[in-house]
């Protein structure tokens, strides 16, 4: 491997000016990132009554989430061969332009090209910002930082669903897409002050083949989960040859790798037990957790009859959650060096909190909903910080931004999943359960307004029909949640280190 890190080829000290300089800098830049993932999120009820399509409301988070799996690993590899401040702000230019793409849309299908645009930068911008911590600071100094940027990670999932509610009830659904400009804009700026560039010493060999076959092996796979058994028949000749592409591009993939000279994934990674494990339950977590961000909103708006910035305003329980779990586990971490016991811990409660939100009805209270969504960030929060810092105890140092990808990869390849196949569970369910109530309308726009039209009789029944499609989502999601702590149990701890 020929990378060196960017702004410093020792640990600095955690009280230096340059390194405080450029720890505000990863966090300007991984808001950036995570706030794109959220924005949409309350706002995605408003977006489908504009431009019809709740059939395909999942797709606006899917391709976002989809093209930030994709770009992870390959934004992560580019870190360690050509340094990582041009490839941080490369992956800003990038997410700009997606944004500017979603905030013209004129339809749902140019909305989800441009979110693909947007999360390619934003899976790029999320890793290589956690991998310049790992080149600054030492092991456990490390842990407190990452568990920190977990927070700041769960900070920006507050504020977005609350900018977006506030954006589209204010100014119209497009300006959500226009938000975050000037803060890309500072984050650029703060980017090219605090790391230096660097160069390397010979012209790596990029592998373009292993990337686009990667590419090509993930995009099939959520297309097969999304579109199987709803819009294609399994036996379908179209789905079918789906299947089939999809696991010759994953053949390709691993044949590549295994001979690239410097694979964009590799293989010799996943011999490590840190990396197995953190990656298989971290995919795990990833689609029970964006299931729920996804369709809370939708829960909270037309069956509680909630407006955007309130719906928004009660996923601040589930955020509190998972911002302090991570930040004291972080601070755990940074103090005994220990790490395995929170995400044993955190899974279990996750499961539990999927399990009671899988009974939320037209009548469930507040009160519980937001208990249901505090457990629940508390059960996500300390997957954000401990799986980051077990990794990058694990990887060689020339590995560490793949490997820090590989992290996040894993829980987007969750996200998208989980989207994917939750939206085809709530599509199926949606449309059984409301046959022949509501004549003549288009399942694809229905909103609260359409409900609250309805005469007494019918609206109660949509609006249990409504929520008892949302049930199984979040009952398969507690049954995820309980596989990833089986996983979490395997994970073999190596003490985190002070230098």
């Amino acid at each position: 491997m020929t990378a060196t890190p960017d702004a410093m080829e020792h640990p600095a000290s955690p009280g230096d000016a340059r390194l405080r300089m450029a720890i505000w800098a990863v966090a300007v830049t991984l808001f950036v990132a995570s706030t794109g993932q959220t924005i949409v999120s309350t706002a995605l009820p408003v977006i489908t009554a504009d431009l019809g399509g709740l059939d395909r409301m999942s797709w606006v988070v899917t391709a976002y989430l989809l093209a930030s799996t994709v770009g992870a690993p390959v934004f992560g590899k580019l870190g360690d061969l050509f340094g990582r401040k041009a490839v941080l702000q490369g992956g800003l230019g990038v997410f700009t332009l997606g944004a500017l793409i979603c905030g013209v849309a004129p339809s749902m299908e140019v909305l989800i090209a441009g979110r693909a645009v947007q999360g390619l930068g934003g899976g790029g911008l999320i890793v290589v910002s956690m991998a310049v911590v790992a080149d600054l600071l030492p092991p456990r100094e490390r842990s407190r930082v990452q568990g920190a940027l977990g927070g700041v990670f769960g900070l920006s999932t507050v504020i977005g669903p609350l900018v977006g509610g506030f954006l589209v009830q204010s100014l119209g659904w497009h300006w959500i897409f226009f938000a975050n400009l000037p803060v890309v804009a500072l984050a650029w700026v703060v980017l090219q002050s605090a790391l230096e560039r660097h160069t390397p010493d010979a012209r790596p060999r990029i592998d373009v083949a292993g990337a686009a076959l990667l590419a090509a092996s993930l995009s099939g796979l959520v297309l097969v989960s999304s579109l199987g058994g709803t819009a294609l028949d399994w036996s379908a000749p179209v789905m079918l040859a789906l299947i089939g592409a999809t696991f010759v591009a994953l053949a390709g993939f691993l044949v590549v790798e295994s001979r690239a000279e410097e694979p964009v994934l590799p293989l010799s990674l996943f011999r490590l037990n840190a990396v197995w494990v953190v990656n298989a339950s971290g995919l795990l977590v990833g689609m029970a957790m964006f299931g729920t961000i996804t369709f809370l909103p939708l829960y909270l708006q037309v069956v509680q009859g909630l407006s955007p910035v309130l719906s928004g305003m009660l996923l601040l329980p589930m955020m509190a959650g998972l911002i302090g779990a991570s930040v004291v586990s972080g601070r755990v971490m940074g103090r005994t060096g220990r790490y395995k016991l929170m995400p044993v811990l955190s899974t279990a409660l996750l499961a539990f909190a999927m399990l009671g939100l899988s009974r939320l009805g037209a009548d469930t209270p507040l009160w519980l909903v937001v208990a249901l969504m505090t457990a629940t960030g508390l059960g996500i929060g300390p997957m954000m910080s401990v799986g980051v810092a077990a990794i990058q105890n694990a990887v060689p140092r020339a590995m560490l931004g793949v490997g820090t990808a590989s992290a996040n990869m894993f829980r987007l390849i969750g996200g998208s999943l989980g989207t994917s196949i939750f939206g085809a569970v709530f599509g199926a369910g949606l449309a059984h359960n409301l046959a022949g109530r509501i004549e003549g309308a288009d399942l694809g726009a229905i909103s609260r307004e359409t409900v609250m039209a309805l005469d007494p009789a019918t609206r109660e029944s949509v609006l249990s029909g409504f929520a008892a499609a949302l049930g199984p989502i979040f009952l398969l999601a507690a049954g995820i949640a309980a596989l990833a702590f089986a996983v979490t149990l395997l994970l073999r701890e190596v003490p985190l280190g002070e230098g």
